[in-house]
């Protein structure tokens, strides 16, 4: 087992990551405060694993919500399922809610913990690679609106999130492939050694190596921590994150949550950044084209939906969160390992790369 932690002070916690945690009662005692616990999945995860889980938890009150699988569920009405699972059980401020699950259950489990009598602990249980390398940490929980994705919710940081690289064995395919979306990025963004290694072991990857996939979740879950540490509540570097998700988010939500993985969503916004970048001067055309090699070799889409017209994008982008005194801002790349949030960048250049995809 590897072990990081995220600095934040008297809300500092650990991040674990290995085979075999779910069978680990220990590692979940110390962030029970109380002697109750909401566990929180869904109809795929829960089957699979919420048994185990359950056992590690013996001797305290628990209830269990399980909740439908799939992005387009993350509502504030399927929320409230949370909320009334808790108030049947009878569960109070020292209660500990657990999410078990991808990053929906991780944003929504969240969410109710933030909120339920004005803030609870929970713990994250990541059981999907995107969720084990980005949504578990940080503290980000919410909900979509039709309007745009992620825009009600709170920062709300974890007791400590545990990563059961095992769980992986049960994720599918196209779910490993848009969890690499999000390895990569950390790569793009600061640290072109990753890069390197991620363009060579791709393919270790993609068949699963435990080896490999437990380096390349460490690697990412180090770099959010740091990023996080240095900027929890997303007001500088922890910006920077969100590589690719402005372009993105408007592909999840133009073409209606969960049709496009966020993970696909991201890597096909990822090209439009990189290009946008590229017409500002600050990318190669020989870069652009080995970052679209790198997304193609994790199996993922490298063209964004042809279904949306520039204006649909440039609508559900100004609904973006990095939108600050109506001007919206982007994340780019100034080059490989170096990406920047700014507003100033080329109209006409950003216009040129959503008229041609």
């Amino acid at each position: 087992m590897q072990t990081l932690n995220v600095e934040l002070g008297e809300r500092s916690y650990p991040i674990y990551i290995g085979s075999g945690l779910l069978d680990q009662a220990e590692l979940l005692a110390p962030y029970i405060a109380g002697n109750s616990t909401i566990t929180v999945s869904n109809e795929t995860i829960a089957p699979l694993y919420m048994q185990q889980l359950q056992m590690n938890l013996s001797g305290l009150k628990n209830c269990q919500v399980v909740l439908p699988d799939g992005e387009h569920h993350k509502t504030l009405d399927v929320l409230n399922q949370i909320y009334t699972g808790m108030l049947e059980n009878g569960s109070d401020r020292r209660s500990t809610l657990i999410a078990l699950g991808g990053g929906v259950v991780g944003d929504m489990g969240g969410f109710a913990a933030a909120s339920y009598q004005r803030g609870i602990n929970f713990i994250q249980v990541p059981t999907t690679l995107l969720s084990m390398v980005d949504s578990s940490v940080g503290g980000k929980t919410g909900v979509n609106h039709p309007l745009g994705k992620n825009m009600i919710g709170a920062f709300h940081q974890p007791q400590c999130v545990v990563i059961d690289t095992d769980t992986l064995s049960t994720l599918n395919d196209r779910e490993l492939s848009a969890g690499l979306a999000e390895v990569i990025k950390y790569g793009l963004i600061r640290d072109t050694e990753f890069l390197g290694w991620l363009t060579e072991n791709m393919s270790q990857l993609m068949r699963r190596d435990p080896e490999a996939l437990a380096y390349a979740i460490y690697r990412s879950c180090q770099h959010k921590a740091e990023v996080v540490a240095d900027d929890e509540r997303e007001q500088g570097q922890r910006a920077l994150l969100n590589l690719g998700h402005t372009f993105g988010h408007a592909i999840e939500s133009g073409m209606g949550y969960g049709n496009w993985l966020h993970g696909e969503a991201v890597a096909a916004g990822t090209v439009m950044a990189a290009e946008l970048s590229q017409k500002m001067g600050w990318l190669q055309l020989d870069e652009v084209a080995e970052i679209k090699r790198l997304l193609a070799a994790a199996n993922l889409p490298i063209d964004p939906p042809t279904s949306l017209s520039p204006a649909e994008y440039l609508g559900y982008m100004s609904r973006d969160k990095k939108v600050q005194d109506g001007v919206m801002n982007l994340v780019l790349l100034k080059s490989m390992g170096e990406a920047v949030l700014t507003k100033d960048y080329d109209t006409d250049a950003l216009k040129a790369v959503l008229e041609r995809m």
